[in-house]
C-alpha cells in the first residue's frame, strides 16, 4: 500500500496555512462573521403540509427558508416573522415553477398569521410554525407567442432549439421556468447569429383562472449585426497586453459568435497564468458595427513549486519536488523541473534507488492560439520489476486542441538508454517520430458518468547503434453509462490494445515493448510484471498487448461510495494474444469524494496467480482508476 503527501505553495504569497483535499489547516479564526452570533435566540420548529404530493411537495420544501433553518434559532422573534415572510414569496415562486398560478400560501406562527405579526410581538420559547400551501389548479399555456423571433439557419454550429421543444408550447405545463428559459433560447438564437446586443423588451405573461390557462408574449430586440472590435488589456504586470489580446483568437472585423467568446475564455485559462481573466463587452456597437472588448486580469505568482514523498512496504520511500516558472518572457512560457528519488529502503543501498530528473518548457500561441510548443529533456535510472533502464533523451513537438474533445501532438524524440534484462545490458540509440490523438467526450476527467473517451498514438523509431526500425501502435477507449438521478450507479468499461512492428525482441528496446500489471492495468498484479515467458522463467516484454477492465460503481452517500471491478491482460511475443495468455485481476474498492475527485482505494488479487505474482495489491490514488 502507498501513502502520499504533496504540498505546494505560490512563491510570492504568505505561507499562513494550507488546504489539503478541501480541509484547511492553521486558517486564521480570529475575524467572525459578526452576523453569525445571534444575540436573542429564537428557537421553533416547523409542520409543513401541502394539497399536492411528489414533485410539487418536493418543490415547496425545498423553497421553504424556515424548513431549511429549523436546526438552528431565529435571530429574535423579528428574524423569524421576516424569515416567515420572505418564504411568502419564495413559496408562491415555487408554486409557479411548477405551473400553479393560483395557489394559496398559509404560515401561522404560534397559531397566528405570520403576515400579520409585529415584529416586537412575543413568542413562545420554542414556538411552532405551521405551513399549509394549497396548490391550486394545474396551469397550461393557451397561447405563446415570440415576437422578432430569429429566422432559422443552416449553419449546425448556430442552430439553437426551439421554444417549443424545451415546453413553450400549446397544452404544455406553464412553468414560470419555461417561460425564462424561452426568453433565453430566443436570445441565443439570435446571438449566434451575429446580434450581440439582442434583449427581451417585454414579457407579458397572463393567467386565466376561469380556464386554467396561461397567454405568454415574449417581445424580442435583436439590435444591429455586429463584429468583433479590438480587445484592451487591462491589469498585465508581466504578461505582454499585445499576446494577451491575440491569444483570444477575437480577430477585429470577425462576426460576432458567442461559441468563439466561449473558447477566448478557455485559451486564456488555459495558458495557466491568470488567477483572473474576464472579457467585458462595451456597452453597445459602434457606428462601424464593431463591439470592442475590455480583458480584465489578475496575473498569478511567477514562481510555483512542489515537493511530496511517497511509502510503500514493496517499494520503499520516494521523494519528489518541481519548480515552476511562468511567463519567462511575457508570453506565458512555462518551464518546469522535476526530480525524483525513490525506492528508499533500509539498510541504504543507494545501488537499488530510482532516479529521475527532467524539464518541460512549453510556449503556448506557437503559430495559432490554441497550438503549444512542447520540448522536453530527462534522465533517469530506474529498476523496474523485469529490467532496469538507465537513459536520458528529449522531445519537441507540438500540442494543438482543436475543440474541448479533440486533441493532437505530435513531434521528433531522441533517446540514448542502456537496458539490463533477461537478454543482458543492451545500448541502444533511439531516433524517432511521434503522433497522438485524443478524443474526450467525458462528462468529467476525474469522476465520469457518462461519455467517451478515445486516444490512438502511434511512434515510429529506429535505432541507430543497431541499424533496425520499428514502429509502436496503441489505441485506448474508454466509455460511461450513468444511472439513477445524479448518476449514483455507473457502469464503466475500458479496452486497450497495442502492437510494436520491427526486429526480434533482442533487438528492440525493452521500454518500446509491452508489459502489463498494476493500478492502470491489471490490478493485483505487480507493475509491469506480466510479460512473456522466454521458456526459461525469465520474462521480457511483448510485441502485442490487450487490456479490458470493466467497473461497477454505486454511490452509497454524498461522500462514500464502493466499486467492484475485473481486470485482464493479455502480452505476446510473436502472435496476437490468445485466451491461455489471459490475466485476469478482480477486487473491491472505496472512493471518498471530495472536491478535487474521488480519492481512490482499490484491493485487488490475481485470479490465476503464477509464481512471482503476489497474493494481492493495494492502490490508492486521486480520481477513478480510469
Amino acid at each position: 500500500m502507498c501513502i502520499a503527501l504533496a504540498l505546494s505553495a505560490a512563491a510570492a504569497m504568505p505561507a499562513v496555512g494550507f488546504e489539503l483535499f478541501g480541509i484547511k489547516f492553521f486558517e486564521d479564526q480570529s475575524e467572525i462573521d459578526a452576523d453569525a452570533v445571534i444575540v436573542d435566540p429564537q428557537p421553533y420548529f416547523v409542520t409543513f403540509t401541502s394539497s399536492e404530493g411528489g414533485g410539487v411537495e418536493t418543490a415547496l420544501r425545498n423553497a421553504s427558508s424556515l424548513l431549511a433553518d429549523e436546526a438552528e434559532p431565529a435571530s429574535g422573534a423579528a428574524g423569524l416573522i421576516a424569515k416567515a415572510r420572505g418564504d411568502y414569496r419564495r413559496l408562491l415562486a415555487a408554486l409557479y415553477g411548477e405551473g400553479y398560478y393560483g395557489g394559496a400560501v398559509s404560515i401561522r406562527i404560534g397559531g397566528r398569521e405570520a403576515s400579520r405579526l409585529a415584529p416586537d410581538t412575543r413568542l413562545p420559547d420554542p414556538v411552532d410554525v405551521a405551513i399549509a400551501v394549497t396548490a391550486g389548479p394545474l396551469f397550461r399555456f393557451g397561447d405563446v407567442v415570440i415576437a422578432n423571433q430569429a429566422p432559422p439557419t443552416l449553419d449546425p454550429y448556430d442552430q439553437v432549439d426551439l421554444p417549443a421543444l424545451r415546453g413553450f408550447g400549446v397544452g404544455e405545463v406553464a412553468r414560470s421556468a419555461v417561460i425564462l428559459r424561452a426568453e433565453q433560447l430566443a436570445l441565443e438564437a439570435w446571438r449566434q447569429q451575429g446580434y450581440a446586443k439582442a434583449e427581451i423588451v417585454s414579457r407579458d405573461v397572463v393567467a386565466d383562472h376561469a380556464t386554467n390557462t396561461v397567454a405568454a408574449t415574449i417581445t424580442v430586440n435583436p439590435g444591429r449585426l455586429a463584429a468583433f472590435g479590438p480587445v484592451r488589456v487591462t491589469g498585465t504586470t508581466r504578461m505582454n497586453p499585445e499576446f494577451v489580446a491575440q491569444q483570444t483568437g477575437l480577430a477585429v472585423g470577425q462576426e460576432y459568435d458567442p461559441d468563439d467568446l466561449e473558447r477566448a475564455q478557455k485559451r486564456l485559462d488555459r495558458l495557466d497564468v491568470f488567477r483572473a481573466a474576464r472579457l467585458e463587452a462595451a456597452e453597445s456597437i459602434g457606428s462601424d458595427g464593431l463591439l470592442p472588448y475590455d480583458l480584465i486580469v489578475e496575473e498569478l505568482p511567477g514562481r510555483r513549486f512542489g515537493v511530496g514523498a511517497t511509502f510503500s512496504t514493496v517499494d520503499g520511500l520516494g521523494l519528489e519536488g518541481y519548480h515552476l516558472w511562468r511567463n519567462l518572457f511575457g508570453q506565458a512560457e512555462r518551464l518546469r523541473l522535476d526530480a525524483r528519488v525513490a525506492s528508499i529502503a533500509w539498510p541504504l543501498d543507494t545501488a537499488q534507488f530510482d532516479y529521475f530528473i527532467g524539464g518541460t518548457f512549453t510556449k503556448p500561441g506557437f503559430y495559432h492560439p490554441d497550438v503549444d510548443l512542447v520540448a522536453t529533456v530527462s534522465a533517469e535510472r530506474t529498476i523496474y520489476p523485469k529490467y532496469t533502464e538507465t537513459s536520458a533523451g528529449g522531445r519537441v513537438g507540438l500540442s494543438w486542441f482543436f475543440s474541448d474533445e479533440l486533441t493532437f501532438e505530435g513531434g521528433a524524440s531522441f533517446e540514448i538508454a542502456r537496458f539490463d534484462d533477461s537478454f543482458g545490458t543492451r545500448d541502444f540509440q533511439t531516433a524517432g517520430l511521434y503522433a497522438g490523438l485524443v478524443y474526450d467526450g467525458r462528462d468529467s476527467s476525474v469522476d465520469p458518468t457518462e461519455g467517451w473517451y478515445a486516444s490512438a498514438n502511434i511512434e515510429p523509431f529506429f535505432d541507430l547503434l543497431g541499424g533496425t526500425p520499428g514502429g509502436r501502435l496503441v489505441v485506448e477507449g474508454r466509455t460511461y453509462f450513468g444511472f439513477g438521478e445524479n448518476d449514483p450507479f455507473v457502469l464503466a468499461g475500458r479496452l486497450k490494445a497495442g502492437a510494436v512492428v520491427g526486429p526480434a525482441l533482442v533487438d528492440i528496446p525493452p521500454d518500446k515493448l509491452f508489459f502489463a500489471g498494476g493500478g492502470g492495468s491489471v490490478r493485483g498484479y505487480g507493475f509491469k510484471s506480466i510479460g512473456v515467458d522466454d521458456g526459461m522463467g525469465n520474462i521480457t516484454g511483448g510485441r502485442y498487448l490487450l487490456e479490458g477492465s470493466l467497473e461497477a460503481r454505486a454511490r452509497v452517500t454524498d461522500d462514500i461510495g464502493v466499486v467492484g471491478f475485473v481486470d485482464g491482460g493479455y502480452v505476446a511475443a510473436d502472435t496476437f494474444p490468445g485466451l491461455d495468455d489471459l490475466r485476469i485481476g478482480a477486487g473491491l474498492g472505496v472512493r471518498y469524494y471530495t472536491g478535487l475527485g474521488p480519492l481512490r482505494l482499490d484491493v485487488a488479487v490475481p485470479l490465476n496467480r503464477k509464481a512471482g505474482d503476489p497474493d494481492y495489491a493495494i492502490y490508492a490514488g486521486i480520481g477513478q482508476a480510469f
